[in-house]
């Protein structure tokens, strides 16, 4: 007869409302030169891309598949910027001509491939290149949930705009610290608590210093 009556952990799957490794996908589009140029919503650029780069290095540690997009690539925007690329080299870029990527048939065909109903977003600008691919699938029946700080608008009134839009029909904004914290769920989790803290560490700003002051000798006397 067991009398252990000490409350059991839950694993990651009886939380329905949280998404984990084996059930979300990680969707950047547009993290190019000319979108970040134009971005002029409360995300700086350096945070911009501190935030994109540790979602990607993120999605490659936890292995949450990913596709990567770009508009008009050779003739106005860019590359998709070095720090994405370099975080997962392995990933071909789908380049396109339709301002909403759902519209693209390479671009959705990568969405399903990946065998996920649940869509990390984060796009270039927020009022467009996130907003409409969010709202496409919701109407494709997907969770979305929008990465808010790895996204940036034109302007702070459009970004706060597009995600009012977003949120009415259902996709959920999130951050890139909920993200990995998401993902994480669990600090005993000894094969991803270090390459964790190394994004912290690298990409997190104050909770990156958080990280490196308790690791730099420091004991609490």
């Amino acid at each position: 007869m067991n009398n252990d009556n000490t409350p059991h952990d839950l694993p990651d799957s009886a939380i329905g409302s949280l998404y984990n490794a084996e059930d979300a996908a990680l969707l950047l589009i547009d993290h190019q030169p000319q979108m970040i140029f134009g971005a002029r919503s409360s995300t700086d650029p350096q945070s911009l891309v501190n935030n994109v780069t540790a979602l990607a290095k993120s999605a490659r540690l936890f292995g949450l598949p990913t596709v990567l997009t770009s508009i008009a690539a050779e003739s106005f925007g860019g590359d998709l910027i070095p720090e994405i690329t370099r975080a997962l080299p392995d990933i071909d870029v789908i380049d396109r001509s339709h301002i909403n990527a759902w519209q693209d048939g390479a671009f959705r065909a990568a969405v399903e491939a990946t065998g996920r109903r649940r869509l990390l977003i984060a796009g270039l600008w927020t009022e467009v290149c996130l907003t409409f691919p969010a709202l496409s699938a919701i109407e494709s029946g997907y969770e979305v949930f929008a990465v808010i700080d790895a996204s940036a608008g034109s302007s702070t009134a459009a970004h706060d705009a597009a995600i009012i839009r977003m949120t009415q029909k259902g996709v959920v904004p999130v951050s890139t610290a909920s993200v990995l914290s998401e993902l994480q769920r669990d600090w005993a989790r000894t094969e991803t608590y270090g390459p964790v803290n190394d994004i912290i560490r690298d990409h997190m700003g104050a909770w990156g210093q958080g990280v490196n002051y308790v690791t730099s000798g420091f004991t609490r006397k």
